[in-house]
């Protein structure tokens, strides 16, 4: 099963069968984007709520990994705080390449 930082709510991306055609093909969700990525999964804690407290603090990556710990265990949600210190974003609907520890 994919990482839940993935995917968001009732998104899917499972291989079916076309019926009655015996190929494959990739489903995707009908009812909005395939991928929601809005918060640190380890820790509980929307990018929404992270980037007011950054920024009052004048945080960087690495202050808002020592000071939160997100970003600090799976890892898999640095690249998306990196991009919200940069941009302002808070919701993602792509897959961002994971960063090295």
């Amino acid at each position: 099963m994919p990482h839940p930082i993935a995917l968001g709510e009732g998104a899917t991306t499972a291989i079916g069968q076309v019926p009655g055609s015996g190929t494959s093909r990739s489903i995707t969700p009908r009812d909005g984007p395939a991928v929601l990525v809005d918060r640190c999964i380890c820790r509980n804690r929307s990018f929404a709520d992270l980037l007011p407290e950054a920024r009052t603090c004048g945080w960087d990556l690495a202050a808002l990994m020592a000071a939160t710990g997100c970003g600090a265990q799976c890892g898999l949600c640095r690249p998306y705080l990196r991009r919200m210190l940069a941009t302002g974003e808070t919701v993602f609907h792509e897959l961002l390449p994971v960063e090295p520890a």
